[in-house]
């Protein structure tokens, strides 16, 4: 999470929210009024985009200062103080809602990815998103997943190869072979650049990983089934468990020994965390 893609989101967010001004605040609080806010939390969760609150006070009035009194990853309880916002009053109200509005978001993102990771403890398994995220947003929630404890996915379409069951209906709807595809593709593919399958049939496993694969997703697979296909793959692939993961599931996913599992209820359906950003009066 670059400062120019922070930059980028709250600009375009900050002229949504205020495209001519913010009519109240002009209307009502007197130019030179000063005002100061804290941030505080409502219930309990883990911080993220603390730094992304921070700016967007600073972008709207660059003489605004912000203490921050927690970091990025930071357990809080209800009641704990992360932040004081200084600044004229009418730049502090402008900025707020959108502040609020992706510190919130993000800091429900690494809330919730942080009760995943906690309920895989001890087992080998990794938690990842997916891309399954808010669009125009995806380097901030990436970002939250991270601070919850969680790993991220390929990024972009761009950054791996990973063929789902729609390319290979498209392969069968061709007659090309599934092994045959992927020992083409990983022909052709430079060493660097990840390979990873995905099936849902125990029966495509010993095609797939046996044409050279780096990882094999096995999708929708109960944990029985989990265990069998990792017995198939016998190590010569890296296992990733995907499809209706849900906190209540992910521990028994995780004890079958399978190496990541992609959640993508970690960004895709996530709820805000409730903070507050209070104005001290005296």
């Amino acid at each position: 999470m670059t400062p120019e893609q922070i930059d980028d989101v709250l600009r375009r967010a900050l002229a949504e929210d205020a495209p001519w001004g913010d009519a109240t605040s002009e209307a009502f609080l007197p130019a030179g009024a000063p005002a100061i806010a804290v941030l505080a939390a409502r219930e309990a969760g883990v911080l993220s985009g603390i730094e992304v609150f921070a700016r967007t006070f600073t972008l709207i009035e660059p003489t605004a200062e912000v203490e921050l009194l927690a970091v990025d990853g930071d357990r809080f309880a209800p009641g704990a103080e992360l932040a004081i916002v200084r600044g004229s009053a009418r730049s502090v109200l402008r900025a707020e809602r959108v502040a609020l509005n992706l510190a919130q978001r993000m800091s429900g993102i690494a809330t919730q990815t942080a009760r995943y990771v906690d309920a895989v403890a001890g087992t080998r398994a990794r938690v990842v998103d997916t891309r399954k995220t808010t669009p125009g947003l995806r380097a901030l929630e990436r970002h939250a997943v991270r601070n919850g404890g969680g790993h991220n996915h390929r990024f972009s379409l761009s950054d791996a190869v990973l063929a789902k069951d729609n390319h290979l209906a498209v392969l069968q709807a061709q007659g090309i072979g599934l092994g045959d595809a992927i020992r083409s593709v990983r022909a052709r593919l430079g060493h660097t650049t990840h390979l990873e399958v995905e099936v849902d049939r125990i029966d495509q496993i010993e095609e797939v990983v046996s044409a050279g694969v780096d990882t094999i997703m096995l999708d929708n697979f109960t944990p029985e089934q989990l265990v069998e296909g990792i017995a198939v793959v016998a190590g010569r692939a890296l296992v990733e468990a995907s499809g209706g993961v849900s906190l209540e599931t992910v521990a028994a996913i995780a004890a079958t020994g399978v190496d990541v599992i992609s959640v993508g209820a970690l960004t895709h359906s996530v709820r805000a965390l409730d903070l507050g950003l209070d104005v001290r009066v005296g």
